[in-house]
């Protein structure tokens, strides 16, 4: 431990019993207590007072500080089923989102920059699996893994159109508004970033910014679409912080958009990635397929 930690540490009255190195941080123990030390920065600071200011206490508080180094509060975390863990950081980060909200200017050049680079995706994955279709249907006898991949291709391209048609209407209602709605997002939501004891509390907040509020929707996608049910997922978002039209149409085209499948693998391995990738495509289509459906109801 270096002299600056310690000193900041003997000022504070706290006995080193025990140090962990637990990633970028060190959890100190001492007698009576725990603390957490991390390297100080500027713009961690500064989010901490801007999430005050909306009301948002849920992140671990600053006891004391020293020229390079920020001491935080130890927050332990009670044991609960990964499935409730997931529905519980759905319920802080709409409340997150929901006292951070602002509406700015639309930037008309930044929504057609990223207009242009889905739509040049779609395109260039549509003929990548075309070409991936060509090159496989002319081999005499198909490995598990092609095997798979072409039994199931229809949904690929059935996918590809689907994102093609919402980016569009997308693109359509974002030309005609003149602001876009912008929240501060945690962007590195995971279980291991989700604490609970008396109160729930997001930690590593360290690439934290300004954006859409569906990033941090589609970082849970990613992360855990084969775990747990991402239609219950977003119902329970939308009671605290519906969403909007377009970010519900942006939405489903990034969860759908179908990953690039390389074959350089073994065959066990290989034939793995692809059921992986399908079975990511069809959990979108499911929750794509739920909300549809139940926006029909409603309307009807």
């Amino acid at each position: 431990m270096n002299k600056e930690i310690r000193q900041i540490l003997e000022n504070n009255n706290i006995n080193i019993k025990k140090i962990t190195l637990k990633g970028n941080v060190k959890i100190i123990e001492s007698n009576d207590d725990r603390y957490v030390i991390k390297r100080k920065k500027d713009s961690l600071s500064s989010l901490f007072k801007y999430l005050s200011s909306r009301s948002f206490e849920n992140y671990p508080r600053k006891l004391f500080e020293s020229i390079n180094y920020d001491v935080y509060e130890y927050i332990e975390d009670i044991e609960q089923p990964f499935e409730q863990k997931i529905l519980d950081i759905v319920k802080l980060v709409s409340v997150l989102h929901s006292k951070t909200t602002f509406y700015k200017t639309i930037d008309s050049d930044e929504y057609k920059d990223l207009y242009e680079s889905i739509v040049n995706r779609i395109d260039y994955l549509y003929d990548y699996y075309n070409n991936i279709v060509v090159l496989f249907e002319k081999e005499e006898f198909m490995s598990p893994a092609v095997y798979l991949m072409l039994r199931n291709i229809s949904l690929v391209f059935q996918t590809l159109n689907f994102c093609k048609t919402n980016i569009n209407k997308w693109y359509e209602i974002i030309n005609e508004k003149k602001r876009v709605r912008i929240v501060q997002l945690h962007n590195n939501l995971n279980v291991d970033h989700y604490m609970k004891n008396k109160y729930s509390y997001f930690i590593s907040w360290e690439k934290s910014k300004r954006d859409l509020p569906i990033y941090d929707l589609l970082h849970l996608f990613d992360l855990y679409y084969y775990q747990v049910d991402f239609c219950d997922i977003i119902h329970i978002y939308e009671m605290n912080y519906p969403l909007l039209e377009e970010e519900k149409n942006l939405l489903f085209v990034m969860i759908s958009l179908p990953d690039k499948i390389i074959f350089d693998d073994q065959e066990y391995l290989q034939t793995i990635k692809v059921k992986r990738f399908y079975d990511k495509l069809k959990s979108a289509n499911i929750v794509v397929s739920d909300y549809m459906s139940k926006e029909k109801k409603v309307s009807h």
